[in-house]
């Protein structure tokens, strides 16, 4: 039961995916060309790449957990810097770009490299080589005045010392001027030693101001972090976007799931009858037969036009699968009715007359639909006279109302003029006089009337006749329509033979399979068996 469930599930997919095959190809061919012919008419965009490796201070260097904090918190702080006014305006000035502030920042991505000491440096740009120079510009630029900035912290100290050495230095120089220019007598003895011990002094002085320069200096140099450009930015060879045939092919894809949605999202309310397997599981009724899709012409009907045709042997089927419907009770009328209009009720009616009447039956056809009457067009005959004149006669007498036709052993009916109030008219004891003289006419009396839902006609004449056939279309009668015309006429009392499905197309019907392909050769097998047996 579970193999037979999943195959029969399969093949409705199967049969979904060809009858809408021509959507999802179309689609996805739409969107491909859509999204190439896009990506084609956008203008390319480039991106430059450059890794920044942080110089951390030596003095901050340690292996404990508050170093590697600090050290990914100082990545995180450069990474903003590297964006802000003052580096991007210098950018702008050193490669003189026609570029506000903004815009510049909005092509340039900054994202430090995690668990690392790196940043990496991104910069979009139409123009490749400019991408390479922006980006390798950033980040000097970003060196040399993270490097000014650091150093103001010492600069106050150095120009004091430097101004102090300087001082020391003049007077060293002026003191030894001096002792250079007293004589060598001893009376000048006394002024030689106090210049030399100022002297001393002054060089004692000087090597002090030189040491605590170099000291504030090497402090400087421990405490100062800054960027090492790891790897340069280089002018890219291919752009980043738009990626042609990427785009093409996700664009694609996206179409052909949003039409397969869509295709589902139809199927899904769609309450329309799709095959037999609705009729008998949710109607309860017997399909009687299969008809084919093909084309009706005035005047010709299928039976007659083409009578090797599938649509003839499957109008052959419908007949023999009838007669075996009454097997207990003998059909002498027959009702031909649909839930609404434009399910082909009078095209069957025509066409299931006459084979019955090429199978050597005596068959009479009345045109029993007084509002859209079509009995007369599809057997070429005239409808000058019909049933709606007997109505106006004191006692019904045929006087020639019931037409030969070109099929032998066929007699018709036709409507006539169309009466103001046929429900009154066709449930009148007149109509079951009518009915009653051309059934003696014939073997089989089949009736087409009007569609069930739309007017009542249907209704009264149901209960009169042996059996009602019913129409459907698939995909244009609707399983609620279908529900409503069952009960009504099962209230009635009426004797529903079952159901006919007018034009299926198999080839793209979901239910179509090989059970329902051989439906055509096995009417086939039949006709052309009972064929031999009536020559014989």
């Amino acid at each position: 039961m579970e193999t037979t469930s999943f195959a029969d599930d399969l093949q409705r997919y199967f049969g979904l995916l060809r009858r809408w095959a021509w959507l999802l190809i179309l689609v996805t061919f739409l969107s491909g060309v859509a999204a190439y012919l896009l990506s084609k008419r956008t203008t390319p965009v480039y991106q430059a790449v450059t890794t920044v490796l942080i110089n951390e201070a030596p003095a901050t260097r340690n292996t404990d957990y508050t170093s590697i904090m600090t050290s990914e918190r100082l990545a995180q702080t450069y990474s903003q810097l590297m964006t802000k006014q003052p580096v991007l305006e210098g950018v702008i000035t050193r490669l003189k770009l026609p570029l506000s502030v903004d815009d510049l920042k909005r092509t340039i991505q900054v994202q430090p490299v995690q668990n690392t000491t790196l940043i990496e440096v991104r910069v979009e740009d139409t123009d490749p080589a400019r991408a390479a120079q922006v980006a390798n510009t950033l980040v000097d630029e970003f060196a040399n005045q993270n490097q000014v900035l650091q150093a103001g912290k010492y600069k106050s100290s150095k120009d004091s010392l430097s101004t102090q050495l300087a001082e020391m230095n003049r007077q060293i120089q002026s003191t030894s001027d001096q002792i250079a220019a007293l004589s060598t007598d001893s009376s000048n003895q006394a002024d030689r030693d106090r210049l030399e011990a100022n002297l001393a002094q002054y060089r004692q002085t000087y090597a002090y101001l030189l040491q605590t320069y170099e000291q504030v200096r090497l402090t400087e140099a421990q405490s100062t972090s800054n960027v090492i450009q790891a790897e340069a930015a280089t002018v890219p060879a291919r752009p980043i976007r738009p990626r042609t045939f990427t785009n093409t092919l996700l664009t694609m894809v996206v179409g052909l799931m949003l039409a397969a949605g869509a295709i589902f999202l139809i199927e899904a309310l769609d309450d329309t009858l799709k095959g037999p397997d609705q009729v008998t599981n949710q109607l309860g009724l017997p399909v009687l037969g299969l008809i084919t899709r093909h084309d009706i012409a005035d005047g010709q009907p299928v039976t007659l036009s083409q009578p090797r045709s599938q649509a003839a042997e499957a109008f052959r089927s419908l007949r023999t699968n009838i007669q075996y419907a009454s097997v207990d009770k003998p059909l002498r009328t027959l009702l031909v009715t649909s839930p609404t209009p434009a399910e082909g009720k009078s095209t069957v009616a025509v066409n299931l007359s006459v084979v019955m009447a090429q199978a050597g039956k005596r068959v009479a056809l009345i045109d029993a639909d007084l509002r859209r009457p079509r009995v007369h067009k599809l057997l070429a005959i005239s409808n000058h006279s019909g049933i709606s004149e007997l109505f106006v006669q004191p006692k019904v007498v045929l006087n020639g109302s019931l037409q030969t036709t070109a099929v032998p052993d066929l007699i018709a009916m036709t409507s006539g003029d169309l009466p103001p109030n046929p429900a009154e008219l066709l449930g009148s004891e007149k109509m079951g006089e009518i009915v009653r003289q051309v059934g003696e006419q014939a073997d089989i009396l089949v009736i087409d009337s009007p569609p069930v839902l739309a007017v009542t006609d249907s209704s009264v004449l149901a209960p009169r006749v042996d059996g009602v056939l019913l129409v459907f279309k698939p995909g244009v009668t609707h399983l609620g329509a279908a529900h409503q015309t069952v009960e009504q006429l099962q209230r009635l009392g009426a004797n529903l033979l079952g159901v006919v499905l007018n034009e299926v197309d198999f080839k793209r019907s979901r239910y179509y399979n090989s059970h329902y392909k051989g439906y055509y050769y096995a009417s086939r097998d039949y006709y052309r068996t009972s064929k031999k047996s009536h020559e014989a």
